[in-house]
């Protein structure tokens, strides 16, 4: 098997298990805490922004090709979620809910940078 065979086939493996994971959290936030915000996609973005920042600490992307290949860009492709955030938070506006879109929006961009960062420093990076 070639090399960009075994990359697609990493990507595509890691990509199933994220969906999958995100599935299961959007999920149980749903269960129990309702479904009136987005809060699953909120957790699934922040948490995988976490473990890309941890990831890009811990790896070099060219060594480490295959890894980063299954982990960031199969795992994490498929278990965040920018189309689901950006349905979720026009649903919200659309049904009179502005506060709750712009809540999302700023939450989204707040926690994922900052969840990133946290990664990053757990994983010995500097700022």
């Amino acid at each position: 098997m070639g090399h960009s065979m075994t990359s697609v086939l990493l990507v595509a493996l890691g990509g199933a298990l994220g969906g999958m994971g995100r599935v299961a959290i959007s999920n149980c936030m749903a269960h129990l805490l309702g479904k009136s915000f987005p809060w699953g996609t909120l957790t699934v973005n922040a948490s995988g922004a976490l473990m890309a920042g941890w990831l890009l600490g811990n790896l070099s992307i060219s060594s480490h090709q295959p890894l980063w290949l299954f982990g960031a860009v199969g795992l994490l492709g498929g278990y965040t979620t920018v189309s689901s955030f950006s349905l979720q938070t026009l649903a919200l506006w659309q049904n009179g809910h502005a506060l709750r879109a712009a809540f999302n929006i700023a939450a989204t961009l707040l926690l994922g940078l900052g969840m990133a960062i946290v990664g990053w420093l757990m994983a010995g990076g500097h700022l």
